[in-house]
């Protein structure tokens, strides 16, 4: 059978080629954000992608969502709530021939289960009109992956289907470069070894601390810090004075300093 590819201009191929390169450079989840987020967007748009991965025909599934909606973190929810989602999209890719499929819900949305209906995440989901679902499958490992992009557009492409299928092994490859969350430090396959693990565990650092922290150091101010977390300046302030105590440093250039050091081997 013959696989769809889209036509590019050399001028395409160019851009495509630097957006390719930059998933080398991923090593956190805001490198994951940021990239997706970015140049990205013009061959595989999107406001909300579900990465998925684990046992799918027993339900033992986890996930990270990444997206700069308001609430919509991975960290808000626990893998049950949007498994049964997942689990309905894994069996349809399946059934198409493990090849990237479109989902278009229409006005209805997608929906989660009934406990997470009101969450933020719900929300967003209901205001989605189309989804692009596309999956690596692990032959060698123990589990499957799925990817799930969420649009607040009536369809997707062919265009975008055939970007979906070239640009997912990189988009799996740079996830797999990045660390659990704070939040998924004591699940299953967590680092517990990892500088980034370290460093929050010997500081007392809590979660939110340690996700403005990473925000100081690639140079965000604390407005931008408080519009991208939906929080106030104040209050961003207020975490970034407990934060310096903690690691015994005096502003944010030291932290910043600090935090790159120990996490060097991240």
């Amino acid at each position: 059978m013959k696989v769809y590819r889209p036509a590019f201009t050399p001028e395409d191929l160019q851009h495509y080629h630097r957006v390719v390169a930059h998933s080398l450079d991923v090593r956190s989840h805001f490198d994951v954000l940021i990239w997706l987020q970015g140049d990205i967007q013009r061959y595989l748009p999107h406001e909300i992608l579900i990465a998925a991965w684990g046992d799918f025909d027993s339900d033992h599934v986890h996930h990270d969502i990444i997206s700069t909606l308001t609430g919509v973190r991975t960290r808000d929810f626990n893998d049950s709530t949007v498994t049964p989602l997942l689990t309905g999209l894994f069996k349809k890719w399946t059934e198409f021939g493990r090849k990237p499929f479109n989902y278009n819900a229409g006005e209805s949305g997608f929906l989660l289960a009934d406990s997470a209906l009101q969450s933020e995440l719900g929300t967003a989901l209901l205001s989605m009109r189309s989804a692009m679902v596309h999956g690596i499958s692990d032959e060698r490992g123990a589990h499957d992956c799925l990817y799930v992009t969420f649009s607040v557009n009536d369809t997707y492409t062919d265009d975008e289907r055939g970007a979906m299928t070239m640009m997912l092994p990189f988009i799996d490859m740079a996830l797999r470069q990045v660390e659990h969350l704070p939040s998924q430090l004591h699940g299953e396959g967590a680092h517990d070894h990892s500088a980034a693990v370290r460093l929050v565990v010997a500081h007392d650092l809590s979660e939110r601390e340690f996700e403005i922290l990473q925000w100081v150091t690639v140079g965000k101010t604390n407005p931008e810090i408080g519009l991208i977390l939906d929080i106030s300046e104040f209050t961003v302030k207020n975490h970034l004075q407990r934060v310096f105590k903690k690691l015994n440093v005096t502003n944010r250039a030291q932290a910043a300093g600090k935090f790159q050091a120990l996490t060097a081997n991240v």
